[in-house]
């Protein structure tokens, strides 16, 4: 993961290096904050990777001598298939509609967005997978 934090680290003080160069001869506040929130999300993603990295330690794959069987086995559960995100979109639809018919609209989509999310970010709590055997 080292590798990978270091190339989105590099991304991030490009991302700065470009920004200020942008701000300097346009002027355009617009472009400079989104150039700025580029470097911001180079960084951060940059950091977690290089954190994680140094927690986990080195992968089967960042080994120069790694077979392709060292990296078999369990990666970790996946929830094979979930409504919940055609919710959350659907919510999040009449939470910005509501901006358009009404600011009550806004308050119902928003509820409805932050329970199908919350459902979303429990659902293995709630229903656990059934184990294969």
């Amino acid at each position: 993961m080292r590798v990978e934090g270091y190339v989105f680290s590099i991304i991030g003080v490009f991302a700065v290096i470009v920004d200020v160069i942008y701000w300097i001869y346009s002027k355009d506040p617009t472009g400079t904050a989104a150039l700025a929130l580029t470097a911001g999300m180079g960084f951060l993603v940059g950091f977690y990777l290089l954190f994680t990295g140094k927690r986990i330690g080195m992968r089967p794959s960042d080994l120069s001598n790694a077979e392709v069987a060292d990296g078999a086995g369990e990666l970790g559960h996946f929830t094979p298939g979930s409504y919940y995100p055609f919710f959350i979109a659907a919510s999040a639809t009449v939470l910005v509609s509501g901006f358009i018919f009404g600011i009550w609209l806004c308050f119902i989509g928003g509820l409805m967005t932050v329970f199908f999310a919350t459902c979303l970010v429990f659902e293995n709590f709630i229903h656990p997978p059934v184990p294969e055997d």
